[in-house]
């Protein structure tokens, strides 16, 4: 058997750490270029449905982060200003058994820190920010801004909304702003005992034109979390975030319900972030290089899918490198396109028309897919 070509992941976020172990397991010699100077534990939260959850139990962490996360029993929809319920979608138990994974909410960082660690050390590189990209036939060679040069066979990348790599396939284009933003912010939860309110696991507090998304991302529920979606003509703001404050959240939702007033309340410290996003990529992929996640098909976070759908590609790209075999990487990629394309072009659109469990509906069609062993479409 011939040795299995060398494989560079460009980004050590959410999907290029599911990339690189899920190629590391399959005995890829894989090196993790990541331009942050270290690992830290970004502060926000996130959703991982059943069938995010089916990955990491083929990285070899569900267990890990079933017992760090808190798992919601249902997702609630309420009308912002009112609390009436507008949708109750069944979770915990339910999940498990029709979706045949975990529903848990989680600390972004403490699911990162756990990918981050199932990755050989050895092949994981801080402080590389990738400055170009140069794709000789033979290889790929990669130069970054301390100066280093190295090289791979094929490059995988997974940098991001502002992607080189895409960069070095499409060219130069900024992502579009959505013309809508993000607050983000946790909260202590031992603050929230001195009200006499109820304080639900998973819920979505609407209007028409600004959301506010609420849940647990500890599973001792330590640690309470809310991202807001509002709707915000222009991003004056040359940063990728900038400090938000309470008196600015009091103003936005002042006539939410009485919960959202409290969590305002009990806000420490809030942020702010545009989102961002791009039509669905002509391609993916062009010669040694291939595109995943964010890269390829950002999207805003109003289904709680962004992560899931890169995780999502990284297990298909391995696996379809694996059946066509990656020295046949032309055929391999076109066959993970052919394999995410759609769904990944759904979601993004499902994420803008930001409907996603507003209303009861039946969501088996994202948490019941299951890429570790969907049959592969051919081209």
């Amino acid at each position: 058997m011939s040795p299995k070509l060398r494989v560079a992941v460009i980004g050590a976020g959410l999907g290029g750490a599911a990339a690189a172990a899920l190629l590391q397991k399959a005995g890829y010699p894989t090196q993790v270029y990541e331009q942050a100077p270290e690992f830290s534990r970004l502060g926000a939260g996130i959703h991982l449905g059943p069938n995010v959850m089916k990955v990491m139990r083929q990285i070899g962490i569900e267990g890990q982060l079933e017992s760090m996360g808190s798992h919601p029993d249902y997702w609630f929809s309420r009308d912002g200003v009112s609390g009436d319920y507008q949708s109750r979608i069944p979770l915990g138990e339910f999940a498990k058994r029709e979706y045949g994974a975990a529903y848990i909410t989680v600390h972004r960082g403490d699911l990162h820190a756990l990918m981050v660690e199932a990755l050989d050390p050895s092949q994981l590189h801080f402080d590389k920010r990738l400055t170009s990209v140069d794709d000789t036939g033979r290889e790929v060679i990669m130069r970054f801004a301390d100066g280093s040069t190295e090289t791979a066979d094929l490059v995988v990348g997974a940098d991001g909304v502002n992607s080189r790599i895409r960069e070095t396939l499409l060219g130069e284009e900024d992502p579009t702003y959505s013309g809508w933003i993000a607050h983000r912010a946790i909260i202590d939860a031992e603050k929230l005992k001195a009200y006499d309110l109820d304080f639900e696991q998973c819920v979505k507090w609407w209007s028409p034109d600004k959301h506010m998304m609420v849940y647990y991302v500890t599973g001792d529920q330590h640690e309470y979390y809310y991202v807001t979606g509002v709707k915000t003509p222009d991003w004056d703001h040359a940063a990728s975030f900038v400090d938000s404050s309470k008196e600015e959240m009091r103003e936005i939702f002042h006539d939410y319900h009485p919960v959202v007033q409290a969590l305002i309340d009990c806000t420490e410290s809030v942020t702010k972030w545009p989102l961002l996003e791009r039509n669905p990529l002509p391609i993916w992929h062009k010669g040694r290089l291939v595109l995943l996640g964010d890269a390829c098909h950002p999207m805003k976070p109003h289904m709680a899918q962004g992560a899931a759908m890169a995780i999502e590609d990284a297990a298909v790209l391995v696996r379809s490198l694996e059946a066509i075999g990656a020295e046949h990487y032309t055929d391999a990629f076109e066959l993970y396109k052919t394999n995410r394309f759609e769904r990944a072009s759904r979601v993004q659109q499902v994420s803008h028309d930001n409907t996603w469990l507003r209303h009861d509906e039946d969501p088996a069609w994202v948490f019941a897919h299951d890429v570790t062993t969907q049959e592969l479409k051919s081209p």
